[in-house]
């Protein structure tokens, strides 16, 4: 167990941001798959800008790594542009 008060705090803190960070990640992977999911050319163009900076956000604030971003845009933005 922490013996200072400031390894307690950062404990508590922790935890916090690790379920902010978990329910984000799920947002977007949720929001990704219904962006793949998309029959309609004019709703996936509409969604798309959302879902780039959403997965935009996530790598700012290092939930992914930049080059996962990267490859999941270059992935989405494909098939949109081949519906």
């Amino acid at each position: 167990m922490a013996n200072h008060k400031s390894a307690l705090k950062r404990i508590r803190r922790n935890e916090a941001v690790r379920l902010r960070n978990r329910y984000q990640h799920k947002t977007v992977r949720n929001a990704i798959k219904k962006l793949r999911n998309e029959e309609d050319k004019k709703a996936a163009e509409a969604l798309l800008p959302t879902v780039v900076g959403m997965i935009d956000k996530l790598a700012k604030k290092n939930i992914i790594h930049n080059n996962k971003a990267a490859n999941l845009k270059s992935k989405l933005m494909t098939k949109v542009a081949a519906m």
